[in-house]
Parts: C-alpha cells; structure tokens; sequence
C-alpha cells in the first residue's frame, strides 16, 4: 500500500474516533474473511451531469401513510386505476382500498409470527429469506395478473384477486438468483428483469454495495417457453428496469456504476447494449411515464470518498477490513447523510428535470418514482411512508 493510502486510512481511523463512532464495532466484513474488492468503473466527474435542484422541490412533497407501511419499494396502480400496491418490508403487498391499507399477495408460502411488523425496514433483514421481500412490481394491463421480482422468491405472478404468488423462474442457466430485483414487460408478454447478484442476497446488500461484485445479470422470461435467458452478465447491482413507450429498447439501472444502460429490442442494433446515460449518484428504479419519458431514482448523490473507493479497490478491500462501523463507510459514500434525488430523462438521454431533497429534510431516499395524473408517487425501501410531489 502506498503512503498516501495508509495515511488516508490513519485519517479515516481517527474521523471515526472523533465523531463517537466503535472502531471495534462491526466491520462490514467481519463475516466475510476471504471476501474479494472488485474495481468500479464509475463514470469521471467530468461525464456527470452538474444540474441541482435549486428550491429543494421534494422537500414540498406530502408525507401520506406515515408509519403504516415499512419501506414501500416499488409503487403500481392497477389496470382500472386503484392503488397504490407496494411491497412493503414484513413480506406483503398491500393494496389501499381508499380508506386503509390491506393485504393483497405473499411471495413467500412460510410466512409465521416472524414476520410480523416492526419499527423499522432494517428489523425485518434477518428473516426476509423466510418471509420475502417483494420489489419491483408490474401489472400485466391486459390481464390484470401482478408480477412481483421478490428478492429471494425470484419471479413471481398472482391473479386480478391476489393470494400467494406462483414462482416463475428462479434460476438461469443453472445458477440460481440471489437477488432477483426489479422487472418490466412487453406487450407480448415477455419478462425483462434483474437480479442484482449470484453472490449476495438482498440481506447483504451492504456487501454488495462495498465489494463491487460483478456477478450481476440481465435477464429475460419468455411465457410461452419457459425459458428465462441471460440477456447481460457481468453487471455491478444492477436494478431498475424499463421499457421505451415505443418497446423498442428498455433501460436499467446499474446502481454500483451510477448510470443507465440501454439494450435495444428492435432495428439494427437489436441484441446489444451502449452507454444511456451517466448518474450523480447511486440509482435504484426507472419508470416510463404516458409521455415516454425515464423518471430515474437516486438514493443519493455519489461523494469524494465514494468514487476514491471505487477505483482504488486494493485501498477500499484495507479500509474495509479495519474495525470502522459500516455505518460509517455508507455515511462516507453518501456524502454525510441521506438525501433525495430523482431525474426525468428524454427517450433521446436529454436530461429533462432534476428534483431534490438535497438536506434529507422530508424525503430522505428515493427507491421508485411513478408519475400518474400529475402527481409523482415515490417509494422507499427505507422509509416508513410514501411522499407525493
């Protein structure tokens, strides 16, 4: 390691010491000893959009169900127009009848008293295998099924009535999912969808994030066959997926890299993958509007220290074994504190609007935006409520 290196974990040591933080607390590796750090490519400074939100915008955003729901992840409306649904943290999607909340569809068929609700999204990470953890969710428009991407369940569908999901597909090519995360289909029924890791699981996601594993896939599920196809591998956490109002392409999330990737469906680049657009930060879901615009959410914009670590992975794998609380490492990726961020992109990757919480003060992270009759309804698999712009 070169000196510069060791004294900026010397400095890193003694920040964590000074703000009250255990430096013999848990280490974000600790339960991982021969774990590997692989380099980010994350895209330079020069490459990133500079746009702010000057006024703050989310911080007007209407807090609505605080407390009732744990880290709403992915928010859909179904095809006549009720909602919202989301997938919440104990396991369940519940469905707002217009005066309270209640239970829609279960990815997983163990559910027990260990599932019940607690105070906060966090709580529920030790028995989310047992119980599931639905994510990115879909209406099929024309025949009103929901298909879920449930973290450790895989691929899921359940009817117009709801009840426990039915498994799709929850491997490809022999190796199952670990992390299956988000997913958007066509109008011939096919599947486009994530899983974000084939070595951690969404309850490790913290190891995900500080590792930079690259064994993440693209996929697709063809109703008709069966078959569930490798579209991409290769892939830093990737997340989000949506398609072109005109289907010919869809875009994803790639939350480790900051930035949107776009595969093409139709015309002559069909089958291959280029560069959409380069993020501030670390994105979760994309959504398509009627207009055919990409709402894109971002957590958080990316820090100094983020971007030092991702490219200097030999520094980031030493940091990462000194006994510093991972509290720390993701207050340091983040820049200090949590915060908002979401974007609107063109179908043509023009940057259309920026809206944000730059203080964290209402709406301090952002997992899905979903436009419908002039209001943005924004999820977070974090937060205790969902915010309304």
């Amino acid at each position: 390691m070169s000196p510069a290196a060791t004294v900026l974990a010397g400095v890193i040591l003694l920040v964590s010491l000074y703000c009250g933080l255990d430096p013999f607390g848990y280490s974000p590796m600790a339960a991982f000893p021969g774990f590997e750090a692989y380099h980010v490519d994350m895209p330079p400074w020069s490459e990133i959009p500079t746009e702010r939100d000057a006024e703050n915008r989310l911080q007007k955003a209407e807090i609505k169900f605080l407390h009732q729901i744990q880290g709403p992840e992915s928010v859909v409306f179904d095809p006549h127009g009720r909602g919202p649904y989301t997938g919440i943290a104990d396991g369940r999607v519940v469905f707002w009848n217009g005066d309270s909340w209640i239970d829609f569809a279960y990815t997983s068929p163990n559910r027990s008293e260990i599932c019940d609700p607690k105070p906060s999204p966090l709580s529920y990470l030790k028995n989310e295998h047992i119980c599931g953890r639905p994510l990115g969710l879909r209406f099929d428009k024309k025949a009103g099924d929901l298909y879920i991407a449930d973290a450790y369940f895989g691929l899921l569908k359940v009817g117009p009535e709801g009840g426990l999901a039915k498994p799709l597909t929850t491997e490809a090519e022999g190796v199952p999912f670990k992390f299956t995360n988000d997913l958007d289909i066509d109008e011939e029924g096919n599947i486009y969808f994530t899983d974000s890791s084939t070595n951690y699981q969404r309850r490790n996601f913290m190891q995900l994030v500080f590792t930079g594993d690259p064994s993440g896939r693209l996929l697709k599920y063809n109703p008709v066959t069966k078959e569930t196809t490798v579209l991409r591998r290769g892939l830093q956490f990737p997340n989000g997926v949506s398609l072109s109002k005109d289907g010919s392409f869809f875009l994803f999330c790639e939350g480790s890299r900051g930035r949107l990737g776009r595969y093409w469906l139709k015309g002559e680049k069909a089958g291959t993958f280029d560069v959409f657009a380069n993020l501030p930060g670390f994105p979760d879901n994309i959504r398509t509007n009627e207009k055919g615009d990409f709402w894109v959410a971002i957590h958080c914009r990316r820090s100094m220290y983020a971007d030092v670590m991702s490219h200097y992975f030999r520094l980031r794998k030493f940091l990462l074994r000194l006994p510093i609380p991972a509290k720390f490492h993701f207050l340091m990726q983040i820049g200090g504190k949590p915060h908002a961020l979401i974007m609107k992109y063109s179908p043509a990757g023009e940057l259309l609007e920026v809206l944000e919480d730059s203080e964290g003060k209402v709406v301090r992270a952002v997992s899905e935006v979903e436009e419908k009759d002039g209001k943005l309804w924004i999820g977070s698999v974090l937060m205790p409520f969902l915010a309304v712009y």
